[in-house]
């Protein structure tokens, strides 16, 4: 049981209503910041603003995946307001409260640093990223088969990156009958898609491979996919870009190429 801890929940997704729930059940006190326009109604919750007091008795902060944007923002699927994580706000807390996020950026990382919080990047347990790549693919399949009017099985796909949802990706379009190469970097990387029984290819040559591909999925977070690439890519191409934001795809270019990214 939890009885008596204070978490304060700031933005966030679909998600961590699950997880609001969870703490309720077990007896937490929950006060939840940036959920405004929530149509449905969270039993046992504080709906708060973003206020000093509020963060003075949070024993746990819970952020979104991406805990901040450079700049200390917070994003929120429930609410249109501003959500800016400034010193202030976090200078607030008490010492020995602990941050929780997906990922953290520089902004949140310097941040906490200063300050001496604790804070804890869940994606960077293997057991928990790995376990989320799963919906992440799933829901880049389903991108995918809604924006295209061709089969996944015999399709000709592009997995960039190899990592815990590329991997995940590439072995479920694999098996779903596509096609399928991957851009790597590392030779450890190289091995593990040919042994998926994936063409495996160097990034570094992304720009001759891309001349027959139908569907991209990028999850690097990086410029990849740049103009000089997308000239290079099939406009009936779709992208599906995975990486954190702003993504590594030349979003403009690809637009004004007539490319669907």
């Amino acid at each position: 049981m939890l009885t008596g801890l204070h978490i304060v929940f700031l933005g966030g997704d679909a998600r961590h209503l699950e997880i609001i729930r969870s703490f309720t059940d077990l007896d937490a006190n929950v006060a939840v910041i940036g959920f405004e326009d929530l149509h449905e109604q969270l039993h046992e919750v504080h709906y708060s603003k973003l206020t000093k007091e509020v963060l003075r008795k949070a024993d746990i902060l819970i952020l979104p995946v991406v805990g901040t944007d450079d700049h200390g923002r917070v994003e929120s699927s429930f609410s249109a307001e501003t959500l800016l994580l400034n010193k202030e706000y976090m200078s607030s807390l008490p010492k020995h409260a602990k941050v929780y996020t997906g990922i953290a950026k520089s902004y949140l990382k310097n941040l906490c640093a200063e300050l001496g919080i604790d804070l804890i990047e869940l994606f960077s347990r293997d057991d928990v990223a790995i376990f989320n790549s799963i919906p992440t693919a799933e829901g880049a399949l389903m991108m995918a088969i809604q924006h295209t009017d061709i089969t996944i099985h015999g399709s000709r796909c592009m997995v960039l990156g190899l990592g815990r949802i590329g991997l995940t990706l590439a072995g479920m379009l694999h098996r779903l009958g596509a096609r399928v190469k991957a851009g790597v970097q590392k030779p450890e990387e190289f091995a593990r898609a040919w042994e998926m029984g994936i063409e495996p290819f160097n990034t570094k040559d992304l720009y001759d491979e891309g001349v027959n591909v139908d569907i991209i999925f990028n999850t690097v977070p990086a410029h990849i996919l740049s103009s000089r690439v997308l000239t290079r890519i099939p406009h009936h191409a779709i992208i599906i870009d995975l990486a954190s934001k702003p993504g590594g795809t030349d979003f403009r270019f690809a637009e004004k190429r007539g490319i669907k990214a």
